[in-house]
């Protein structure tokens, strides 16, 4: 989990990093562009998650940074799936999950764009509720994802574009 819940109280064992980046289409005219600011952004639609979401909330407080009241077009979704696909389709550029669009990044289909502050690293977790008691079985599993440290999660994407 990228964001554990405040309620139910839950127990929390880091896993790794979880680099957040801002894409756009291929042919989109800020990629490659190592000068972008953030009006050069917010001219552009942003496709977002649902209110709640942690992607959300961290693109929030990137406009709260980069926009200081500005007005910006957005477009809400769902699933990080119907984000890409839209984006693909050039319908705006979205802060997504890099573990989300690795594929797509190194297919050449998406590119993320170099803006100031990108990637927006936080972490993984693995979360359990601290009211119930582990079982055996779930301790172990436990055990195994933390002996892994990490080492399942995506390797570091270089900078497209």
């Amino acid at each position: 989990m990228g964001r554990p819940p405040r309620e139910p109280e839950v127990d929390t064992d880091l896993l790794g990093d979880h680099p957040h980046v801002l894409i756009a289409p291929p042919k989109h005219p800020l990629v490659g562009r190592h000068d972008i600011s953030s009006s050069d952004l917010l001219t552009n639609a942003f496709l977002v998650r649902e209110k709640g979401s942690g992607t959300r909330a961290l693109m929030e407080r990137l406009f709260d940074r980069i926009g200081v009241g500005s007005d910006y077009e957005s477009i809400e979704f769902g699933s990080n799936e119907t984000i890409k696909q839209a984006v693909m389709a050039g319908l705006g550029i979205a802060v997504i999950s890099a573990h989300t669009v690795q594929a797509e990044l190194m297919g050449g289909r998406l590119a993320m764009l170099s803006f100031p502050g990108f990637p927006i690293i936080r972490q993984w977790f693995l979360v359990r509720r601290r009211d119930t008691p582990m079982t055996p079985s779930a301790k172990r599993v436990r055990d195994v994802i933390l002996a892994l440290k990490g080492s399942f999660l995506p390797g570091a994407l270089s900078r497209s574009g």
